[in-house]
């Protein structure tokens, strides 16, 4: 005879939170599968008014999606908290029965009034009488649990996801009364992923019961919806979508809101063909494939992300490769669902497969390590550049990019050679090159002008005429002349010095040579929001890896001929955007950080926003703070509704970067 705990053990706390992941993860995925299948836009078969709500819709639910890649973070942070990995793999679609409670019944399925009924009724709040959508009906009732006591984790039933967080928050409990907070809590907080990472709502270190208690009470609330935000539940948003359909199906009976994807869509002849789609024709098969692989790729670089102590360069670096990866599966996604599936399934579009690896576990960190990584992503990036040379069309072409970025950026980040947490060689700033006579060149498009103390150099391209320069030291820089305008020796070093650090841009560079020192970083890492204009960033500044200096001014009106660098496109095209966001806006941190300096890597995401890596203080344009952050995504295309921050628009606008 066995004897349990009284308390739940700590492997049993664990193998609830594997489940509680493989749950969110398995929503996300099938929420997602279900946006990908919708149209988009009249070209695609639907009216003006039909395409505005469709459009709408699309976002909500990758909105609800993304939130539920929050409660994941959220759940893998607990389980990291309380000593264990988190669980990043799942089972394939469909799971076989037992995987789940028996009324918990996941599936990928395309867009239609079934579907989002099985939605509502997944995230349905305790004592509703919503009914579960046609079709995904469970194969047979069983039950689970069991009343015996077990060593043994044993698997739990519940009705809904509410039932099951509370069982979960009320075994946490019991633990940590019966171990107390220090030794229930005994996880490496630094492994977890924190706001230094990641900007998502689940992205916060769990320290103690309090903290893991509020994780669990979000995800439930925004599930189900508490009174006081019941509209902003998920419940509550998917009924919203369902009250707008059926009007619009009122209206013309003959909607169809998505194309028609397969339900559990499969790359192999399945052994169980029951309530599966085989994929055989080729060019869905290989879009697939290529999603599927960089899908597979994303969990593992996760997966590595938490055996690095954080912050770090090398972590937060596999966290931005992962979330990239997600964005160049979109497009693959979404074209998947456009093609036919194969002439056994006539009338049947494909769909991605979501096929997770049989072991998402991560490698030991290192140069090892490392080399996987890139050579995987130089993989994925051959076989997208193949499959758009194949299939030619906008979507491919799209993850192609995405694909080839990421595999330079992997390319310049990681480095084989050093071993993991072993400090980095430090690099010698390169020296600025000789500059012989006359006294001004230009070189490389920098106009380069010697003085007796000093050379200035001037980048036309990187000017936005904030004119600090012709007024503050005009006889320096003379405006509006012909011939050399610009003389260094007409005024006190020291005074030019400044006029030069006043330089918004960053146009204007110095080199000084009568043995002071050159200009420094800032002691405060600043970014300001100027008033439809650009973002102005001060910092020890580098751009795709190169040394950019101290100053710069980056685009986000999307309108700049000279991307990522702001070049006064935003008076063009009348752009109007605040520059006084508001304090703690979307809940970023204000609180003062224990450093307030350092490195700024600005890496622009092809098509995509600004991804910053570094702590910096974000300003409104009077001077205000907003937030100070270490890690952050700048709109670029100039449509994002949350400002100065990226909320995905770039992907439905048309906007395009390198």
């Amino acid at each position: 005879m066995t004897t349990a705990p009284a308390s739940p053990s700590r492997e049993q706390l664990l193998h609830n939170l594997y489940e509680a992941a493989e749950l969110e993860h398995n929503l996300m995925c099938t929420y997602l599968y279900a946006a990908f299948s919708l149209k988009q836009g009249e070209a695609e078969g639907l009216s003006a008014g039909e395409a505005t709500a469709v459009a709408r819709w699309r976002r909500e639910i990758i909105a609800v999606a993304v939130e539920e890649m929050g409660h994941l973070v959220a759940v893998w942070n607990i389980t990291a908290a309380l000593g264990g990995a988190p669980r990043l793999g799942r089972g394939n679609f469909p799971l076989d029965p037992g995987y789940l409670p028996a009324r918990v019944v996941v599936k990928l399925a395309p867009f239609n009034d079934a579907t989002l009924q099985h939605f509502i009724y997944l995230e349905r709040p305790e004592q509703s009488d919503e009914a579960d959508g046609d079709g995904f009906a469970a194969e047979r009732l069983f039950t689970r649990g069991t009343d015996a006591k077990r060593l043994t984790p044993m698997a739990r039933d519940y009705d809904t996801v509410g039932h099951f967080y509370a069982t979960l928050s009320a075994d946490l409990r019991a633990f940590v009364a019966e171990h107390g907070e220090d030794a229930a809590f005994c996880g490496d907080r630094w492994l977890q992923l924190g706001p230094e990472e990641l900007t998502l709502g689940g992205a916060r270190h769990v320290l103690c019961s309090k903290t893991a208690l509020a994780a669990f009470d979000a995800i439930v609330r925004q599930g189900e919806g508490a009174p006081s935000d019941s509209e902003q539940s998920h419940y509550q948003r998917f009924a919203a979508i369902r009250t707008e359909l059926a009007a619009l199906r009122a209206a013309n009976p003959g909607f169809e809101p998505a194309w028609p994807a397969a339900t559990n869509p499969v790359l192999r002849r399945p052994p169980r063909p029951e309530g599966r789609v085989w994929l055989e024709n080729p060019a869905a098969a290989e879009t697939v494939d290529v999603a599927n692989a960089s899908y597979g790729l994303m969990l593992r670089l996760l997966a590595q992300s938490y055996l690095m102590p954080g912050p770090s360069a090398e972590k937060s670096l596999h966290v931005d490769l992962a979330v990239s990866l997600m964005r160049a599966f979109t497009p693959l996604a979404e074209h998947a669902a456009r093609l036919p599936a194969g002439d056994s399934h006539p009338g049947c579009h494909a769909g991605v497969s979501f096929t997770a690896l049989r072991d998402t576990a991560a490698m030991p960190p290192g140069p090892a390590a490392r080399r996987f990584v890139i050579e995987r992503l130089a993989e994925l990036a051959r076989s997208a550049a193949a499959l758009h040379d194949d299939q030619g069309a906008e979507r491919t072409d799209q993850a192609a990019r995405l694909l080839k970025a990421l595999q330079e950026r992997a390319e310049r980040g990681l480095d084989l050679n050093t071993p993991f947490n072993a400090p980095a060689p430090a690099v010698a700033p390169a020296e600025a090159p000789a500059v012989a006579a006359p006294p001004t060149e230009t070189v490389d498009g920098i106009e380069v002008v010697q003085g007796e103390k000093l050379e200035l150099r001037f980048e036309a391209k990187r000017c936005i005429h904030a004119r600090f320069c012709v007024t503050g030291a005009p006889q320096v820089f003379l405006a509006n002349v012909q011939g050399p305008w610009i003389h260094p020796d007409a005024m006190p070093v020291e005074r030019l010095v400044d006029i030069a650090h006043a330089c918004p841009s960053g146009a204007i560079q110095y080199r000084r040579k009568d043995g002071e020192a050159d200009e420094a970083p800032p002691p405060v890492n600043l970014l300001s929001v100027r008033e439809s204009g650009p973002y102005a960033l001060r910092g020890e500044l580098s751009l795709r890896g190169e040394p950019l200096g101290t100053r710069a001014t980056l685009c986000r009106c999307g309108a700049s001929k000279n991307k990522p660098f702001c070049d006064g496109s935003h008076h063009d095209i009348h752009f109007a955007a605040t520059g006084e966001p508001e304090t703690g806006l979307l809940g970023l941190p204000t609180d003062m950080p224990a450093r307030r300096s350092g490195p700024i890597a600005i890496e622009p995401e092809p098509n995509g926003p600004l991804q910053l890596r570094g702590i910096v203080e974000v300003l409104s344009g009077t001077g205000r703070m907003v937030c100070r952050v270490s890690q952050a995504r700048l709109c670029r295309c100039g449509g994002s509704q949350t400002k100065p921050f990226c909320d995905g628009t770039h992907a439905r606008n048309g906007f395009t970067a390198d």
